[in-house]
């Protein structure tokens, strides 16, 4: 897991002035590494090589729908929290996004920037949590794992 410096924001978005101002405000804000693309399949062949604990994307793109683009991601990072950005809401596409992807957060255009520095430190903050209940998840199938082999032992000694 990254240290909190090192974690990784990437911000897709169509239209360009939004991945900018979205980089600008959060590499002002937040000590994060921020990617930003316009192309959402570009942006899945550099997370491919490139680890990430959070996503803002648009929803309707030309090149790529937001589902589909968030559901390749959760596919490629399935802890990372996916927000959704856009300037046309819905409540079919809402609900959709929160069941199809498990959606951390569904967001409208034109955005506060307080609330959405708010919600991206929440969305890093459930993701080391989940991180962090997977590693001592396996911690404790270890520690079982050991302990059935110490009583099949005992069980052989009689």
């Amino acid at each position: 897991m990254a240290t909190r410096e090192q974690r990784t924001i990437l911000v897709v978005d169509d239209e360009e002035m939004v991945v900018t101002s979205l980089r600008t405000l959060l590499g002002m804000e937040m000590p994060y590494q921020v990617l930003g693309l316009t192309s959402p399949k570009a942006a899945l062949a550099l997370i491919r090589h490139n680890p990430i604990d959070l996503v803002i994307s648009d929803f309707i793109m030309p090149e790529m729908d937001g589902l589909t683009f968030l559901k390749d991601v959760r596919g490629l990072y399935p802890e990372a929290s996916l927000i959704v950005l856009t300037g046309y809401a819905d409540k079919q596409s809402a609900i959709r996004a929160i069941n199809e992807v498990g959606l951390f957060q569904y967001l409208e255009k034109p955005w506060d920037n307080e609330d959405l520095l708010h919600i991206i430190e929440d969305g890093l903050n459930r993701r080391l949590a989940v991180h962090r209940l997977q590693e001592y998840s396996r911690e404790l199938e270890a520690r079982v794992r050991g302990l059935e082999s110490d009583l099949a032992k005992l069980k052989k000694q009689g």
